[in-house]
């Protein structure tokens, strides 16, 4: 019965506390190749999506292919590819870098079609008010269009921030020394992986929480320009 069940053997408070600062030093990790992978792919993502739109095949059809397969394949398998399938050909790649370049290529990805959803949303008046006043595309695409599919783009990007802290913890299985990857190896050695567990779910909900609270800043400030 749920009434029987010993709680302080599920959740050990001490064990918590003191592992907690070797599971934080994971964070570090988290962090940074959380912001590497969401620059990076988000270029990627928007370059993808600008030969997406392309009415050249060339680079139309690459570009549908590359998120095809982005988006048809899980981010794990991609990951063990990088890692443990290239030095099959003798591409051996850190772990830092396998993680770097597969979550950026998945970002990249899913990115791509969140750009061409909000460029195609951008009303043609504003490109062809643009190129009136003597434009160039890749001015009237910087200085015009971008900053409004931007604004449309913000709630998605956000989710796909979100989502790719989350994806980090995927990173313990090519040895990436994150949270969860810290929190297995004290789990191991303490025999109560439910308590490290645990402990990291909390951790990842609080980055997860402050990133959700600057989305709202974030949205309240476009929303000010909208107006």
């Amino acid at each position: 019965m749920l009434d029987a069940i010993q709680w302080e053997n599920l959740f050990d408070i001490q064990l918590a506390k003191g592992s907690a600062w070797f599971v934080f030093q994971g964070l570090k990790y988290t962090i940074i190749i959380t912001l590497i992978t969401m620059i990076v792919g988000l270029i990627l993502g928007l370059v993808i999506a600008l030969m997406r739109m392309s009415s050249s095949k060339i680079l139309r059809y690459p570009a549908r292919m590359y998120i095809s397969i982005i988006r048809g394949t899980p981010l794990l398998v991609q990951l063990f590819i990088l890692y443990f399938g290239l030095p099959v050909i003798g591409l051996n790649l850190s772990p830092f870098l396998a993680a770097i370049i597969g979550l950026s290529l998945n970002v990249g990805g899913y990115s791509a079609e969140n750009f061409r959803g909000a460029l195609l949303s951008i009303p043609k008046g504003q490109w062809e008010a643009a190129y009136s006043i003597n434009m160039t595309y890749g001015q009237a695409l910087r200085r015009i269009i971008m900053p409004q599919a931007l604004r449309v783009a913000l709630p998605t990007l956000a989710n796909t921030l979100l989502s790719l802290v989350k994806d980090t913890s995927l990173l313990s299985m090519i040895t990436v020394p994150e949270m969860l990857y810290q929190a297995k190896i004290i789990g191991g050695r303490e025999f109560d992986y439910l308590t490290m567990y645990i402990l990291v779910a909390f951790f990842y909900w609080i980055v997860c929480t402050i990133l959700a609270w600057v989305q709202d800043r974030l949205e309240d400030q476009y929303g000010k320009f909208a107006k």
